[in-house]
């Protein structure tokens, strides 16, 4: 498959959710990943109709790997699941919050999250 991919016609997600998403050109939706109970921002993945219908049967996060052009549930292959507490559409219907109970790192590198590395700023700039 190539990076402009299209979401599976066959997918079984909601035909009633499936009407709301707007999808970026290549079928996708970014899905941010937070922790239920802190707020804690976790990582943010990609996911189509079919990625966003596993991810809703399934308990679990399931995204689509732009870089590998696959399915992946996250934990299979690291131990570190999410396990889906609630997901929510974004005013605009472009974005998808997925409230999880994070078990172990998020981020690919081994860090509890991917936004704690490289910080740009810690305040309003008005104030400096």
């Amino acid at each position: 498959m190539s990076s402009s991919r299209t979401p599976l016609a066959d997918s079984a997600l909601d035909p009633a959710i499936a009407a709301r998403l707007k999808r970026g050109a290549d079928g996708l939706v970014p899905a941010i990943a937070q922790q239920y109970d802190t707020g804690e921002v976790l990582m943010m993945g990609w996911m189509d109709d079919e990625a966003l219908h596993r991810t809703l049967t399934s308990g679990r996060c399931t995204y689509w790997s732009r870089s590998r052009q696959e399915y992946w549930v996250k934990g299979d292959t690291s131990g570190h699941v999410q396990y889906v507490k609630s997901v929510a559409l974004d005013c605009d219907a472009d974005t998808l919050l997925v409230k999880v109970d994070q078990v172990g790192a998020a981020c690919h590198t081994g860090a509890r999250t991917c936004f704690d590395a490289d910080v740009l700023t810690t305040g309003d700039p008005r104030d400096q």
